[in-house]
């Protein structure tokens, strides 16, 4: 789960690494960070996408038009 705490210690890792570098430890740390929160956004991305329904509007009997000429219209 993406907390406040964890995008705080990725940006402080982050400045840290810009101002002076990272010890061998603060490296591994944040790469585990970075890690845990690409897996959640991409936890979210599939969870999204698992919820999409595909509507094939040529099969819905109500999407032709009544008229006889077999088009996707209203009258």
């Amino acid at each position: 789960m993406i907390t406040k705490e964890l995008i705080e210690r990725i940006n402080c890792l982050s400045r840290k690494q810009r101002d002076g570098g990272l010890s061998k430890e603060e490296q591994a740390e944040q790469a585990q960070l970075r890690q845990v929160y690409l897996d959640c956004i991409k936890s979210r991305v599939k969870d999204t996408l698992d919820r999409v329904e595909i509507v094939d509007d040529t099969t819905d009997p109500k999407s032709v038009c009544d008229c006889g000429c077999g088009e996707k219209h209203k009258h």
